[in-house]
């Protein structure tokens, strides 16, 4: 089981920290063509959204890896799991339905971390 969770918080923290580091750094306009949903949102908040994610990502993995303050590691994938949620909403709000299952594989990934380690 312990493998099992190390996938899963080593594949959250692969997709949070790369795709929210590309909300750091990269313009709205290049965002755009990959995630069409940051027209309804301002470049700060999707900054802030990257930075969640990234900081997600890192305490998926960080804290059970180091031993230092393992407890954030499951409260960090209830965190994930939570902007899994506001990302269904808001592809499911703009109708983008083919986007979804990304949302929800790692939602359900999160949970099962989150389930795991605490």
């Amino acid at each position: 089981m312990n493998g099992w969770l190390w996938a899963g918080q080593i594949i959250l923290a692969a997709a949070f920290v790369l795709g929210g580091g590309a909300k750091i750094v990269l313009p709205k306009e290049k965002l755009r063509p990959m995630m069409p949903w940051v027209d309804d949102m301002s470049a700060n908040a999707v900054r802030g959204i990257g930075a969640i994610e990234v900081i997600g990502g890192a305490g998926a993995v960080l804290p059970w890896a180091t031993g230092i303050a393992p407890v954030l590691t499951p409260i960090a994938a209830v965190g994930l799991a939570l902007v899994m949620v506001g990302g269904f909403i808001t592809h499911a709000r703009r109708d983008e339905y083919s986007r979804t299952p990304s949302n929800l594989v790692l939602f359900v990934i999160a949970v099962l971390v989150a389930i795991g380690r605490f």
